[in-house]
């Protein structure tokens, strides 16, 4: 019999075409995934990726049973949600905290999915912008919140005793201009000091989660010319697009603009940014843990469209 984990680090792959990626992806080492891969081979008895300088690709077995193996994985989720039915999630309340751009893009399926499958737990959202969404965890004002955090990072954060933050997803910081920019020109990664001395845009410097990101452009010469005192992105989407300078955003932000840009990846691939689910362990209640299997889900799905 396929071991779950092995066959879920299949279909992560299978999605993000990459075993880096899908390892981030899932809270693992590429190494640990990689050895997971190797053991789920053995199963197999036949070869189920080839390795490339891109990354990995599935082979025709390996196609077989990733299709396989994402209907044996439905069919648990499926399971997951009967059974908390049947531990009581009929009635009650279900809040969750979430920051702007997951409110946005992520959360609604996932909260649609939830209430389809639960109509009779009343859901509550509040904004918060990280790192608020933890305090609000920690202090039982919502039951989970999702929440960020930017690398490279001003200082470490552990959450508060009794709070646990589960990662969902990793995304690339990107560089995003007008179109048509000299910048925007070539498909390779573009070297961080080549941001010296151009119009950049930042994202409320001072925000706690971006401190750190801002402290590693400066170090490269990169400087604001222009300040959102507001650290949302649309604003600052609106302003590269129109030529006011240029930013270094999430990538999920720059896939997701209304307004027309073009976007190039940087050189260290070091700027990132983790999506996680920030909630209470072993206290959390049924309908919170249901929520946060949808959001496992929902999430891994996401990772792969932008």
């Amino acid at each position: 019999m396929y071991d779950p984990t092995r066959l879920a680090a299949l279909v992560a792959v299978a999605e993000a075409g990459s075993i880096t990626r899908a390892a981030a992806r899932l809270g693992y080492t590429a190494p640990a995934l990689s050895q997971q891969l190797a053991k789920l081979e053995r199963e197999a008895g036949a070869p189920l990726l080839v390795r490339h300088h891109r990354g990995a690709r599935l082979t025709a077995a390996g196609e077989l049973l990733a299709g396989r193996a994402r209907r044996v994985l439905d069919e648990m989720e499926q399971a997951r949600h009967e059974l908390a039915g049947l531990a009581g999630l009929s009635g009650g309340r279900l809040r969750v905290g979430t920051f702007t751009t997951a409110g946005i893009h992520l959360l609604p399926p996932v909260l649609s999915a939830f209430r389809r499958a639960h109509p009779d737990v009343e859901l509550a959202v509040t904004d918060y912008e990280p790192p608020d969404g933890v305090a609000a965890v920690a202090a039982g004002e919502v039951d989970l919140a999702l929440s960020h955090a930017y690398e490279p990072a001003a200082a470490a954060t552990t959450p508060p005793p009794g709070v646990v933050s589960e990662p969902l997803l990793v995304e690339e910081l990107v560089l995003i201009t007008a179109v048509g920019q000299v910048l925007a020109d070539g498909s390779g990664r573009l070297p961080v000091t080549e941001l010296a001395g151009r119009p950049l845009i930042s994202s409320a410097p001072t925000h706690p989660p971006r401190r750190g990101v801002e402290s590693a452009l400066a170090e490269a010469g990169a400087l604001p010319a222009v300040v959102c005192e507001s650290p949302g992105y649309a604003l600052v989407c609106a302003l590269v697009s129109a030529g006011i300078g240029m930013a270094v955003v999430p990538e999920m932000v720059a896939a997701m603009s209304p307004t027309p840009l073009s976007v190039r990846r940087l050189e260290p691939a070091a700027f990132r940014r983790t999506i996680s689910v920030v909630h209470r362990g072993d206290r959390t209640s049924a309908a919170a843990a249901t929520l946060r299997a949808l959001l496992r889900s929902g999430f891994g799905r996401a990772a792969a469209s932008p």
